[in-house]
């Protein structure tokens, strides 16, 4: 019995999340990872498949900073430049946070030795430095999941070509489904389902502060039902600035949500909108391995005016 296209690992009808994923026609608004804060650590060797806690110098002074990130939620991602072609000289690491008020936060430095990234786990109790461009960061990580490194490639050619000094591959940073994956930090934006063409448009639109419902996964800022949300007010009304609306109430009676979303002044308008949780049905949502899991999915059910 031949199985179906969706369970085959090998040949003509090997199995890959992203291309099934846009099959069944995946939700990609509410599926952001919740954070306000990364490290980055250029890393320019191979990526273990759990990314930095697999490198061996986790095990020494990148166990201080891992245990750092840990306590204040941070997440650590390796970072590389296109194609890991890197000039001489030492590598970098970031502490990016995002800032509620637009203001967000970056720290920057460099590292050499193992031990130069106690600096970087320091550098988690700083406020950080405004005024720096965002990050662009695209999963490229191909040891993790398949999807993310033949999706995350060719997205990660575009934009660096497109603007080279924000662009850097990244390590895995969730959602390999939804390959190609960018994170545009310390904005806390995720995109999705992108390719050469879209991501170099949603970026240059981003740059613009206009953000589109298309593509978007959600803001690290908010839980899934009100990135849900947000996105169904950008999808109906248009694209609008990174921190135009603001969640102002949230409540839930079991799988049910009501978010409070207001606009922006000089006419705020509050939407009212009803969020439905559900699980969808079990389905392979990675390409490793042959285990199934049945994703939580947010749909909005109505948007009101407050």
């Amino acid at each position: 019995m031949t199985p179906p296209p969706e369970t085959r690992t090998t040949g003509p009808g090997r199995f890959f999340c992203a291309q099934a994923a846009r099959a069944r026609g995946d939700v990609l608004a509410g599926t952001a990872p919740p954070g306000d804060t990364w490290v980055l650590v250029e890393y320019a060797g191979a990526w273990p498949a759990d990314g930095f806690d697999g490198l061996a110098l986790a095990a020494g002074p990148g166990a201080v900073l891992r245990d750092a990130a840990r306590a204040v939620r941070a997440r650590v991602l390796l970072i590389r430049r296109h194609g890991r072609r890197r000039p001489g000289g030492p590598r970098r690491w970031a502490v990016l946070r995002y800032d509620a008020t637009g203001a967000h936060r970056q720290l920057w430095g460099t590292w050499e030795q193992d031990a130069d990234l106690v600096r970087a786990a320091a550098a988690l109790g700083a406020p950080g430095e405004t005024g720096h461009p965002p990050v662009v960061l695209v999963c490229t990580h191909g040891r993790h999941d398949t999807c993310c490194a033949l999706r995350g490639r060719p997205v990660a050619a575009a934009l660096g070509a497109y603007r080279p000094e924000l662009l850097w591959e990244c390590s895995h940073v969730g959602g390999d489904r939804f390959a190609a994956n960018v994170l545009v930090a310390p904005d806390g934006v995720y995109y999705g389902g992108l390719d050469a063409g879209s991501a170099v448009a949603v970026l240059e639109q981003h740059l613009a502060d206009r953000v589109h419902a298309r593509h978007l996964r959600g803001y690290t800022d908010l839980i899934a039902p009100q990135q849900a949300a947000v996105a169904a007010l950008l999808a109906r009304l248009g694209p609008a600035g990174r921190h135009d609306y603001t969640v102002t109430a949230t409540t839930r009676a079991g799988p049910h949500w009501l978010i409070s979303v207001t606009g922006p002044p000089p006419y705020p308008v509050t939407y009212d909108i009803e969020v439905s949780a559900h699980r969808a049905p079990p389905h392979r949502l990675t390409c490793k391995g042959p285990a199934t899991g049945a994703a939580l999915v947010h749909e909005v059910v109505s948007i009101r005016v407050g």
